[in-house]
């Protein structure tokens, strides 16, 4: 008979000392059980007796090594002890093998009922030994017997049952954790890219109107000094905004964590258009622009890409263009449409493969939405398609 699958750990010396001590206690039990029964039949405790006792009890200091081999042991020598003495009370020992046995690690289907059956045969050699050494087999002891053992294996099989579900639950406790830890880090990233992004399209942005207005400011220094002051003014301002964005973006960028408050402002929205087109116009951009439908509040997501998308168009058009764009947009029932589209300037290659298109396009797909870029005649257009329930 192979016993039942031990513990995959090695036990710890405090557990070693709790199982020596179990075993003590069992057989100080056992013993004293032992006296009582020999004193009510008018006989004493023998060398035997004493031996008989310890074999039935002491092993319950390896029960976690082999739990099997110790009930088997414990079992076979309180049955020999019941047939030769008369111990008052169950068996001690044998009751506390079982609860161990069950209590511990799960058994396959078939070991289990081989192990039942082992449990049985030997309650049944426990009985006769007994009912032999008293030329009497009672009902009521009988049914006693299989009461204790039947109680200690179920007993120690929801013992058993407990600690497994109580180790699931703290598996499923620390695998919420690590899930919850890896969804903290994707949404970093996530925020990472999205600060990068934000840095791109405002610090190209940015230099592009720097770059307009220091050429303005250097042709008209000599024959119009105050637009050319005008000119340093806007260069000067825009520099400074995005120095404070870029070293906001960045401080964050460099932390693992943003501490509270110094989170990111999310970038502007439509409701910051209008000044982003009077930039361009004061670059020397003659931008129109026109609205259809009603205008109304977007999502957040969608009106910070949308102005983002915008953003990046109308420099481009400054840069590659000849002077002059037109901006469009649709407020549909279900998406905004964006429409951009500037006269070709000396460069009369379409501009579909550059890094800025290619920045809009994925803001665009993160939204869930479409942008297209292509050279139509004499003109660049760019159309985008954002959906409101993005």
């Amino acid at each position: 008979m192979s016993q039942s699958v031990p513990e995959t750990r090695a036990p710890t010396r405090n557990e070693l000392l709790l199982d020596g001590a179990i075993a003590v206690a069992a057989f100080a039990a056992s013993l004293a059980l032992l006296a009582v029964g020999e004193a009510e039949d008018g006989g004493a405790i023998d060398a035997a007796g004493v031996i008989l006792t310890a074999l039935a009890s002491l092993p319950l200091a390896a029960r976690r090594r082999a739990p099997l081999a110790v009930f088997v042991v414990t079992a076979i020598a309180s049955t020999v002890l019941y047939g030769v003495a008369e111990p008052a009370g169950p068996p001690v020992g044998p009751t506390l093998a079982i609860y161990f046995m069950a209590a511990g690690a799960e058994q396959p289907p078939a070991r289990k009922r081989l192990t039942l059956a082992l449990v049985a045969a030997l309650l049944a050699a426990h009985v006769t030994a007994g009912g032999l050494a008293r030329d009497a087999f009672p009902l009521t002891e009988i049914l006693f017997g299989v009461l204790v053992w039947g109680g200690a294996w179920l007993a120690g099989d929801r013992s058993r049952l407990r600690r497994e579900r109580l180790a699931e639950l703290e598996e499923r406790a620390e695998r919420a954790e690590r899930e919850a830890e890896r969804e903290r880090r994707l949404a970093a990233a996530e925020e990472r890219g999205r600060i990068a992004r934000d840095l791109h399209d405002s610090a190209g942005h940015a230099i592009n109107v720097i770059l307009v207005h220091a050429g303005m400011g250097r042709l008209q220094s000599e024959r119009d000094p105050e637009r050319a002051g005008e000119a340093f003014e806007t260069i000067e301002e825009v520099a400074r905004e995005t120095v404070g964005e870029i070293d906001q973006m960045v401080r964050v960028l460099r932390d693992d964590a943003a501490p509270a408050g110094n989170e990111v402002e999310p970038p502007a929205g439509l409701a910051a258009l209008d000044g982003l087109v009077e930039r361009h116009r004061a670059t020397g951009l003659r931008v129109t622009t026109a609205l259809r439908g009603e205008r109304r509040a977007l999502p957040p997501a969608v009106d910070r890409g949308a102005y983002r998308i915008l953003q990046e168009a109308l420099t481009n058009a400054a840069r590659h263009g000849d002077g002059s764009a037109e901006l469009e947009l649709t407020f549909g029932p279900s998406a905004l449409a964006l429409v951009v589209s500037n006269p070709l300037g000396d460069e009369r290659s379409a501009r579909g493969g550059g890094h800025g298109i290619v920045g809009m396009r994925e803001r665009a797909a993160l939204l869930g939405g479409t942008l297209e870029a292509r050279t139509r005649g004499e003109r660049f257009e760019l159309r985008a398609r954002l959906p409101l329930a993005a």
